[in-house]
């Protein structure tokens, strides 16, 4: 049995039940119909296109929105401190709104900067450490030493990604390979705080990290290789 649900004119959903095998079932619809998955980022988009304009009237710096997230995801540490993770949870997400928000704020103002892309990386790195930091002091703090091991691991995984994708690009065009991106390290904290299981998002997190960091170092050396095999053949024989 498959349910599909379709917005009508209207703007209220029907409900049509059909009968399909597991194999070829799935969501379908007219021209011009939404399915929910896009009517949900749809209106997340509205929703944010609306801070990001109410915080344009304010005309609070693209730069200064940067520097209270930051504070925002101190103010999570904090809580990680002190083992209230689902508050810090509550906290890193609406720090995310900031992180979001900043660059739009300054396209739609027009603030554009190459110091402010520069300026949000940085935060973003001080932001991530003190998260780390605030679990570290927890764990410290019920005398769980393996597990400010483990948070020491996802820390440097954490750092060591960025920092590899950004010394790599400074000799190559790209290096986007591999996996655990500032995004989805920010969203597995949130997982890991909201539903109490930290110890397997760190787990993933100092694993996948680390590896991602030999990943960007391998696909790197072969580019450099090919760059200069091609030079050389480049090179007129003597």
């Amino acid at each position: 049995m498959l349910a599909i649900i379709s917005p009508e004119a209207e703007g209220h959903p029907t409900v049509a039940v059909t009968t399909s095998s597991p194999e070829s079932a799935q969501v379908s619809g007219a021209p011009g119909k939404s399915t929910i998955t896009e009517w949900i980022g749809r209106t997340c988009g509205v929703l944010l296109h609306a801070i990001v304009r109410g915080l344009a009237i304010t005309k609070i710096p693209p730069n200064h929105l940067t520097f209270i997230g930051l504070m925002v995801n101190s103010a999570a540490a904090v809580a990680f401190g002190y083992g209230k993770f689902f508050l810090a949870g509550v906290i890193i997400f609406l720090a995310g709104i900031f992180d979001m928000t900043d660059g739009r704020v300054a396209r739609v103002t027009n603030t554009v900067s190459v110091f402010g892309g520069f300026f949000d990386s940085v935060i973003d790195r001080y932001s991530d450490l003190a998260l780390y930091f605030g679990l570290l002091v927890y764990y410290a703090r019920v005398n769980r030493f393996f597990y400010v091991v483990l948070v020491a691991l996802a820390m440097t995984g954490s750092v060591m990604v960025s920092y590899v994708r950004a010394r790599a690009e400074s000799l190559i065009d790209q290096c986007k390979v591999g996996f655990m991106e500032r995004p989805e390290r920010i969203v597995l904290l949130i997982i890991g705080a909201l539903f109490d299981h930290m110890a397997p998002v760190l787990w993933v997190i100092a694993v996948i990290s680390n590896i991602s960091v030999v990943h960007r170092i391998l696909y790197t050396r072969s580019v450099l290789r090919a760059r200069e095999l091609e030079e050389a053949r480049g090179l007129p024989n003597h």
